[in-house]
């Protein structure tokens, strides 16, 4: 078979733009290590836990809300625009946040820091989903292990900036903001330059090449196995590649192979969303799922303090920022862990003709665990578990969430249905951080400084300053458990019947 004669782009270059990808990526995940800093934020400017947790809030907003326009800018200009606004949104927004920590907020109200907030979380989402659709655009072939790298590193972002904090900034609060700042500046502008998203037409010809190589070797093995060509024709075939994070077109919503799979090609998006059951079955979903996750990532840091104080109220302040720095980086590295095991797993379910939905289950079940711990646990020397299962769940989460987009809607519109779909999170995010900030204020009492000027808001009741907020997380991770496995049963109606519709048209 003669290969074709058109020059593609190099291997290579392609390569770099994964490692510019995840360099990109390493830099916005940094709205999961809030809690790293927030506390500290609070106590010198004076704020309450509803108002750290606007902040925070504010953030979660600027990072889901803004998946729409975002994509948009992307998909018309080019990734490298997106790359460029999330560049000058994340530096702007910690630099601002280390110049109000400075100032004690002197001259900035709420609104102020909110919107600092705010850009962190634009600047995050913009060149995160750049980053992704490099990735998915330039390795159509292989879109599930070009897409894990970045993914991860968004994973390992909080913890990668905890890390270096502890060494270079070591109990300094400005000094994180300013590596946060100038950090996340350097390496998405850094990343932007190497950037690259190469024409699908020869990025196809490159794949292939390499197909065309693979497919020699194949025909051979299985030659000499015996299998047939139907089954050659099928493995070389690259619409059946599976992916963890950007299905192909041909994949049905459970993306479960059947003999009738090539039938159904998805392709939905913007105001047809509104009118598909799947829509509001995956955002409910998500919403239900994601925001239990929140609450404990953005108040983790508040949840030590309490824990401390309670134990031992002679704990020094620089301890428990160390604990809090720890417990950021440990939610950082287990969501990394879900994210990764998600995607990976979720393949395998669909290669052994199960489906996707076993993830979201197994993720809400890990949810419900973690909000048991956080009624129950009372010594902040085990607070690691609460940490490490949140994380855990959370990146199973949305370790699978987009390829569950994907496969519903198809991949053509993904970074609008995408984005719509991250408006879930806004809501209940929201709802649950509120509640959590306002059960704690509820029971904390502010104690003066000894110049009357640092005012700061302590609650010393231990696990009773936040339990009622995590009652309600429970009620919505268990809601998520039957809901996940009820998605399971719909589906598998689905398969049925369009595979009864199948087999008539065939007969």
């Amino acid at each position: 078979m003669a290969l074709p004669p058109t020059p593609a782009p190099h291997r290579n270059a392609r390569i770099l733009s994964v490692i510019a990808a995840t360099l990109i990526a390493l830099a916005c995940g940094t709205n999961y290590g809030f809690s790293a800093w927030s506390p500290q934020f609070a106590t010198t400017l004076s704020l309450s836990a509803t108002q750290i947790n606007l902040i925070g809030n504010a953030g979660n907003l600027g990072m889901y809300a803004v998946g729409i326009p975002s994509g948009i800018l992307i998909d018309t200009h080019g990734p490298r625009w997106g790359v460029l606004l999330g560049t000058v949104c994340l530096g702007t927004g910690y630099w601002l946040l280390k110049g109000a920590y400075d100032a004690a907020g002197e001259g900035y109200g709420m609104v102020g820091l909110c919107a600092m907030g705010f850009l962190t979380g634009v600047g995050s989402c913009s060149a995160f989903s750049a980053s992704i659709k490099v990735c998915a655009t330039n390795w159509p072939r292989h879109r599930g292990t070009a897409t894990a790298f970045p993914l991860s590193g968004f994973g390992l972002s909080a913890f990668l900036f905890t890390a270096v904090s502890r060494i270079a900034f070591p109990d300094d609060t400005s000094g994180l903001l300013l590596l946060l700042g100038t950090g996340t500046f350097v390496m998405t502008g850094t990343g932007m330059v190497f950037l690259r998203m190469f024409p699908q037409g020869a990025v196809h010809e490159e794949e292939e090449r390499e197909s065309y190589k693979r497919s020699d070797s194949n025909e051979m093995r299985r030659s000499r196995s015996g299998e047939s060509a139907r089954h050659l024709i099928h493995d070389d075939d690259p619409t059946t590649e599976t992916s963890s994070l950007v299905s192909t077109p041909t994949e049905s919503l459970s993306s479960k192979p059947s003999p009738h799979h090539h039938a159904h090609h998805p392709n939905i998006t913007g105001l047809a969303l509104l009118h598909s059951p799947s829509f509001y079955l995956l955002f409910i979903t998500l919403g239900l799922l994601s925001g239990v996750g929140l609450m404990t990532i953005n108040n983790i840091g508040n949840t030590a303090k309490a824990l401390w104080h309670h134990t031992d109220p002679s704990t020094p302040s620089s301890f428990i920022q160390q604990r809090q720095l720890m417990h950021v980086a440990i939610i950082s590295v287990f969501s990394f862990l879900g994210r990764l095991g998600s995607g990976i797993g979720s393949d395998y379910l669909v290669h052994h003709d199960a489906s996707r939905f076993w993830t979201l289950v197994t993720s809400a079940g890990i949810f419900t665990s973690a909000q048991i711990v956080g009624l129950t646990l009372g010594n902040p020397n085990h607070l690691f578990l609460l940490s490490a299962l949140t994380g855990l769940a959370y990146g199973a989460l949305f370790g699978v969430f987009p390829a569950l987009v994907a496969d519903a809607f198809g991949p053509t519109g993904m970074g609008i249905n995408w984005g719509a779909m991250t408006m879930a999170p806004v809501i209940t995010g929201n709802i649950y951080n509120l509640a959590y900030g306002r059960i704690l204020d509820s029971h904390s009492i502010i104690h003066e400084g000894g110049d009357g000027k640092d005012r700061e808001q302590i609650c010393d009741l231990g696990r009773e300053c936040y339990a009622s907020a995590y009652w309600l997380t429970l009620a919505s991770s268990i809601v998520g458990v039957a809901w996940s496995l009820w998605c399971i049963r719909r589906e598998k109606v689905m398969r049925t019947r369009r595979a009864a519709e199948g087999r008539d048209r065939e007969a």
